[in-house]
């Protein structure tokens, strides 16, 4: 991966069903649903290049050698408690990935983030991860995240998000510049109180109906 890549996922089905999940009015019920429905779309797009291995196998008609994925060794990392909601979408495309989580809530005078649970699958050395949260505002947790994540030695590191602030890509890139983001949406910036604009709110909140 070059440096600082930022992947912006524009496809008309994800970027159809984000202008939905905006909505001020969107219920609980159907926020969930469509952050399910663009976490697959996602998925395909951040495994597109997922290495393959040769299988042998007998189709109807005679024996051949076709591609499959270790799926094994992928982990999906999901940044609670916001992360859990792309966490569903991403495990029906790749059912046998394994899941990390890290536990991170963000003070709400520093806006920095402080961690209260991590743990992941053994042997991360031999496996890529794809570390999971919808807001990439500040950027305070993503990188704290990595922090973490990066103690164990996984292979590849991937950061998935639904939107990204200027803000919060330029102090993760400085943080990590060899770890590319993936986002549906770069928005205007943040408000003073380190919320993304235009955005979606709190998508925790919204996701499990909390205020």
């Amino acid at each position: 991966m070059s440096q600082a890549e930022v992947h912006h996922i524009n496809h008309p089905l994800i970027q159809h069903k984000l202008t939905l999940m905006r909505e001020k009015d969107r219920s609980t019920s159907s926020f969930r649903r469509l952050l399910h429905e663009i976490s697959m779309l996602m998925a395909y797009e951040v495994t597109r290049d997922m290495p393959t291995q040769l299988i042998d196998i007998e189709t109807p008609l005679e024996t051949m050698q076709s591609p499959v994925i270790d799926g094994k060794k992928t982990v999906f990392v999901s940044i609670l408690r916001a992360g859990n909601g792309f966490l569903d979408g991403m495990l029906s495309v790749v059912p046998g990935a394994r899941v990390g989580h890290v536990g991170l809530y963000r003070d709400p005078k520093t806006l920095g983030a402080v961690e209260y649970y991590f743990k992941m699958p053994h042997s991360m050395h031999e496996r890529d991860a794809v570390v999971l949260d919808p807001m990439l505002a500040t950027g305070n947790s993503a990188v704290a995240a990595v922090d973490r994540l990066k103690e164990t030695n996984p292979k590849s590191i991937r950061f998935v998000c639904l939107l990204a602030a200027p803000e919060g890509i330029k102090n993760f890139h400085e943080a990590h510049p060899d770890v590319p983001i993936y986002t549906a949406a770069i928005d205007r910036g943040l408000n003073d109180h380190g919320y993304i604009l235009p955005g979606l709110g709190d998508a925790g909140d919204r996701m499990f109906g909390t205020k």
